[in-house]
């Protein structure tokens, strides 16, 4: 997989390249990490990528000729483009699934006041993070990268990111390890059994009391239809 990132603060993703997880995918060739400086395509010696917003206003708008030809420089048929920003779709796992498809992610991360909207026009979508507002895109675009990477065949052990939170639409069952009494606390005794039916029965009971106390919402568009779908553990009796 192909990633491309277009911003005016190529320094920020210095330390994400070399997370184990993005540094694992491109020592293995899973991977292409391309940060591309916005300023590098902006005339004149100061390279200016932003201005002010006709109409007036505050804060200053990140002119669409420099990032524009910067996407012009990198896009091919087989590219997919995503701009980072507060108006965009809200992010969803759904969306790493499907962005883990792509040949080719183009990132174009926001700043300043906001960008020229001619932008827009030129991206396949937008997208957002949450309802909040950030300085920039740099931290949205490293948000979606690992969300996507997480996906892509052999980055991680498959069975790990199935049994996750969003997978399958509730949010993930609670989850121990040693000590089995930790100061009077004590794992739950089904957890113990080692009877697997059991057990996958008490996650998918503690999957939705966890959804349904803190992400109610969820259970709108619940997709299990399968009572064991996204918790039935391993086929050879293994969880």
């Amino acid at each position: 997989m192909r990633i491309t990132v277009l911003t005016i603060c190529p320094e920020q993703f210095g330390d994400f390249a070399r997370t184990p997880l993005a540094a694992r995918a491109q020592a293995a060739g899973r991977l292409s990490l391309e940060i591309l400086d916005i300023r590098d395509f902006a005339p004149g010696s100061f390279r200016r990528v932003d201005d002010s917003p006709y109409g007036g206003g505050a804060g200053m708008v990140l002119r669409c000729q420099p990032v524009l030809d910067a996407l012009a420089s990198v896009r091919t048929p087989q590219s997919h483009t995503a701009v980072l920003a507060p108006i965009g779709k809200p992010y969803t796992q759904a969306d790493a699934h499907r962005l883990a498809q792509e040949e080719h992610l183009i990132l174009i991360c926001g700043h300043y006041e906001g960008m020229d909207a001619r932008i827009y026009e030129d991206a396949d979508e937008l997208l957002s993070i949450g309802d909040y507002v950030l300085t920039g895109g740099e931290l949205p675009a490293m948000v979606i990268m690992d969300s996507v990477l997480r996906l892509v065949p052999g980055n991680m052990k498959e069975e790990s990111a199935r049994e996750e939170s969003f997978e399958a639409g509730l949010l993930e069952y609670p989850q121990y390890t040693r000590p089995a009494d930790f100061r009077g606390r004590k794992v739950p005794e089904v957890l113990l059994s080692g009877d697997h039916e059991a057990i996958r029965a008490w996650r998918r009971q503690e999957a939705h009391r966890v959804t349904r106390e803190r992400r109610p919402d969820l259970l709108k568009t619940d997709r299990l239809e399968d009572p064991d779908h996204g918790l039935s553990g391993r086929k050879d009796g293994r969880i």
